[in-house]
């Protein structure tokens, strides 16, 4: 059964991403203890709902959903956050787009078992 509702203040920030190509073994590592406590850090903020993300051909692209542009802005101006976008322009992309969207309707399904 498809079921459409409403959205109620939910957030959702498309980020796609290239990384540099040139980045050393340890810049790398770098960035995957960076990333890994970034996750870390999100996934307790209050407000925040959901994160995926997918590789295809060299671009990553991930989803986080979040309860409120408040929620978000919170995640944006956290410290650590922050500093890490800043290492990331410096340092780990060659490119990166972000967009900040909000639903205007949700449908789903789910097969019943």
């Amino acid at each position: 059964m498809t079921q459409e509702k409403q959205p109620r203040g939910r957030v959702m920030v498309v980020f796609r991403f290239r990384m540099r190509e040139d980045l050393t073994a340890a810049e790398r590592e770098e960035y995957n203890a960076t990333a890994q406590r970034l996750m870390e850090l999100t996934s307790g903020m209050p407000g925040f709902v959901s994160i995926r993300e997918w590789h295809n051909k060299g671009e990553t692209l991930g989803i986080t959903e979040w309860a409120s542009l408040e929620a978000l802005a919170a995640w944006r101006d956290h410290p650590e956050h922050r500093k890490a976008q800043e290492r990331g322009r410096e340092l780990f992309y060659a490119e990166y787009d972000v967009s900040i969207c909000q639903p205007l309707h949700q449908y789903s399904f789910k097969r019943a078992q």
